[in-house]
């Protein structure tokens, strides 16, 4: 688990997430100094410990946390980013990146970073989905998953007035497989069922509203049903997240963005979970951000990153 954003929300929520019962080990990634100065200004009783890559491991003891030091540029004080510390945050990833994929970890759970502090730093960041592909040489799907549902995106963070020119029959092609092939490996569904979004309102009302759906995302359902994948569409984004609807599926891939992501935020935004699906590795985070506003403050809750860690352990084991 890295710690992500000094001066964010993610120190503190990592140790009082350490506080809890969990049904695994967990290993946090991070300024120890940080940690403990955190956790003295919160009052949060967690005993750090180095972790040990060669030492006897066993599941969690509430009340301590494991910690793989990695030194902050300059002192961070909450609520303030500072550029000077995105080569830190860039190197809690890696190291944890790395861990991961060299089978000393059984999944990655990622605390909030902040894109804009990363990027005033001159470090071109869009995202932990973007930068871990990037980093593994994946073809990735981000997965947002809340309260039992579960809704995959076409596109990640683009500006709207790009999403189309993004959306090709190949690439839609691709991410229904991805989907697919791991909602049956790590998510124990057999035979999934997939709804696929319209981009247009009303899925493009037979063209008078776009006419993508007719010329992309239709053509690459056909495909895949041809190829024995259960999925349907396109359907009008406003109402395949009628609960009677969903009920048919195992799960929803829309087109952007914020067309699947209010749903689920509206659905369990404190326990929902984003997963990045495509990786040689699992990897889920809260579904949240820094929230420089509440950091050090005590109010933040880790309710979503209690669920990051225990999706991600559940996965662990069904991928075994």
């Amino acid at each position: 688990m890295t710690s992500g954003e000094p001066a964010g929300i993610g120190p503190e929520i990592c140790l009082a997430l350490a506080r809890e019962s969990l049904p695994c080990e967990l290993v946090c990634f991070g300024d120890r100094s940080l940690l403990e100065q955190r956790a003295r200004a919160l009052a949060l009783a967690v005993t750090l410990k180095d972790w040990q890559a060669q030492a006897q491991h066993s599941v969690h003891v509430p009340g301590t946390l494991a910690v793989v030091h990695l030194p902050l540029a300059v002192p961070s004080t909450p609520g303030k980013g500072d550029p000077a510390n995105a080569p830190y945050v860039l190197a809690l990833i890696d190291r944890a990146l790395e861990g991961t994929l060299a089978r000393q970890f059984d999944a990655l759970v990622t605390a909030p970073v902040h894109k804009g502090v990363i990027n005033e730093a001159g470090i071109a960041f869009t995202g932990h989905t973007e930068y871990l592909a990037a980093r593994t040489g994946s073809r990735v799907v981000m997965l947002l998953v809340a309260d039992g549902l579960r809704v995959a995106l076409a596109t990640t963070h683009l500006p709207l007035r790009a999403v189309s020119a993004a959306i090709s029959i190949e690439s839609l092609c691709e991410t229904i497989a991805i989907l697919a092939r791991e909602l049956e490996q790590c998510f124990g569904v057999r035979e999934p069922r997939i709804a696929v979004c319209g981009l247009n309102p009303h899925a493009g009302e037979g063209g008078h509203l776009g006419d993508e759906e007719l010329r992309v995302i239709a053509p690459a359902i056909e495909r895949m049903r041809a190829a024995g994948v259960r999925v349907s569409g396109p359907f009008p984004a406003d109402t395949v997240f009628v609960p009677h609807i969903l009920a048919g599926f195992d799960a929803v891939l829309a087109m952007y963005h914020d067309q699947g992501l209010p749903v689920v935020k509206h659905s369990g935004f404190e326990q929902a979970v984003n997963v990045t699906l495509g990786l040689p590795l699992i990897r889920t985070s809260p579904d949240h951000g820094t929230a420089f506003d509440l950091a050090g403050s005590g109010r933040a809750d880790h309710r979503s990153l209690r669920a990051a860690v225990v999706l991600a352990a559940q996965m662990a084991a069904a991928r075994r």
